[in-house]
């Protein structure tokens, strides 16, 4: 899996969309800048400063108009607050509020209850995209890009990081260019997996490992008797180095994402593991065959609008699809796959168990055991979030297939 649920950029893959550009009007001055923003180029901009109140931005957004800041980054950030508080929270009815006339036993009900919470995200999103920040080369270069603006932060290391050098006066939202810095946090701080007694650090655009429940699956289920394995979609690297810790003598770990395999790269260098774990830039398997397989695909139908989104969000349940049509010529002779995911989307009414397993006997696969455990993240726990019977019912499971 290649990411998680953080503010993100939205891109197709790790190529860069041909330069769009922004034009608008200064005074009378016509000007124009590379656009570097994850959404759609918006069609009218204007410069705007400090004297911009929270009600006249939430108008001009509303309206469809960007808003290029020309005043204190700090300022930018307080009204970017404002702006997001006038915005009516996504939220999705409760299945037993008054009036509502879902059935909450309904998987269809639930379903679309949820699809029309995205929705009001994906606005939301949209509408705080509008405040725009100027970005551009830096006094020593391309390579160390700068904000233009009063107070604004050091965001070279970040921005190089994510995105590379920046070549020319640009323009970017300014939640993007947030979402840019808290990566580089995640990136710096990392994530400690209790299955490898080590810390993995995500890189922008990749899959934090927050939820360790799958990772222990993995870390305990009975390994077949082989010494090679495959992982597909790796991330981080993070199922790759427990497969290698685990006493996998040669591990080839694949994902489409380049920035994934250099973030997997740096991940198992740092644990010492490099050189029992190749990697390779691909759409799912590797050639040749292995005595396990193993896949963490995104656990819910439904299409991903961020490079965040890929990880959890996977269209008509496709990678997985992929994966267990293509595991049987990839198996060898007794060897598993694992296939490692969430039933949230059953619950959530997105896919049904009957589906999963007509996709395992489709394949010509057999089941030859499962592993299960519940989640513990604080989520699954809160009687608060309108999906909570959904949520607390939901497992993580380890599927065990073998082929015939």
């Amino acid at each position: 899996m290649t990411a998680d649920s953080a503010p993100g950029t939205s891109v197709a893959g790790d190529s860069a969309p041909a330069a769009a550009r922004l034009a608008w009007h200064d005074g009378d001055a016509a000007r124009s800048a590379c656009w570097l923003g994850s959404g759609t180029l918006p069609a009218r901009c204007i410069v705007v400063d400090d004297s911009l109140t929270a009600q006249e931005a939430y108008r001009l957004a509303t309206g469809g108009t960007a808003m290029l800041w020309a005043g204190d980054y700090h300022n930018a950030r307080q009204l970017l607050g404002a702006l997001g508080r006038r915005i009516p929270a996504p939220r999705a009815p409760r299945a037993a509020e008054s009036g509502d006339p879902t059935d909450p036993t309904d998987p269809a009900d639930t379903a679309a209850r949820f699809y029309r919470l995205r929705q009001a995200r994906a606005h939301r999103s949209r509408l705080l995209a509008t405040l725009l920040v100027p970005l551009g080369p830096g006094p020593a270069g391309p390579a160390v890009p700068t904000v233009p603006l009063r107070r604004a932060p050091d965001i070279s290391t970040a921005w190089a990081n994510a995105h590379g050098p920046v070549n020319e006066p640009s323009v970017v939202p300014l939640q993007d260019l947030l979402g840019v810095l808290g990566a580089q946090q995640w990136r710096e701080r990392g994530v400690f997996v209790p299955a490898l007694d080590a810390t993995i650090h995500p890189h922008y655009g990749t899959f934090a490992p927050v939820r360790g429940e799958y990772l222990d699956l993995v870390a305990r289920a009975p390994l077949p008797p082989t010494n090679t394995a495959f992982d597909i979609g790796t991330g981080t690297g993070v199922i790759a180095a427990i497969l290698a810790r685990r006493g996998l003598g040669h591990v080839t770990a694949t994902d489409l994402s380049a920035r994934a395999i250099a973030c997997a790269h740096e991940n198992l260098a740092r644990l010492g593991l490099a050189d029992r774990v190749g990697l390779e830039v691909a759409e799912m398997f590797p050639a040749g065959r292995a005595g396990l397989i193993v896949c963490n695909p995104p656990w819910l139908p439904g299409s991903a609008t961020t490079l965040l989104d890929q990880a959890v969000y996977d269209p008509k349940s496709r990678m997985l699809r992929a994966f267990l049509t293509g595991l049987p010529e990839h198996l060898e002779h007794d060897g598993e796959g694992w296939l490692v995911i969430s039933d949230l989307a059953e619950h959530l009414g997105l896919r049904s168990r009957d589906e999963l397993l007509g996709w395992i006997a489709a394949a010509g696969l057999r089941v030859i055991d499962r592993l299960d455990t519940r989640p513990s993240h604080r989520r699954a726990h809160d009687a608060g979030d309108p999906f909570h019977a959904a949520r607390s019912a939901e497992t993580t499971s380890l599927w065990r297939l073998a082929a015939g």
